[in-house]
């Protein structure tokens, strides 16, 4: 039994935090609102999209994107204007440059 719960503590912050995005269609199927802003410096969260969903652990901006809505951990809508939003993003080329840059929004990927 103690050995079941060790496991399940060591792998539950990888399933918490995972950054396993799902793109909707309509801003009410949604669990977060986003917009993706023209510059870096505008932006709360700079984020890389990574190819295999394995790569996409913890809050920090590194983003794999599912095929099927159960898959993910968060649904997200893109908003058109920015005010529509409650986190702004930019994507960045690199995995390095990904991260958080208003910390006071990170409970919004929890």
């Amino acid at each position: 039994m103690k050995l079941v719960i060790s496991f399940l503590f060591l792998i539950m912050p990888g399933i918490l935090y995972s950054q396993k995005i799902y793109s909707v269609p309509y801003d009410y199927q949604a669990d977060l609102k986003v917009f993706v802003t023209q510059y870096d410096y505008q932006a709360d969260l700079l984020v890389y999209k990574v190819k295999y969903d394995y790569q996409a652990k913890e809050n920090k901006g590194l983003w794999f994107f599912t095929e099927q809505s159960y898959q993910a951990k968060k649904k997200i809508f893109f908003a058109d204007h920015d005010y529509q939003a409650e986190l702004k993003i930019f994507f960045v080329s690199n995995d390095y440059q990904a991260g958080w840059k208003n910390k006071e929004k990170m409970y919004l990927l929890y």
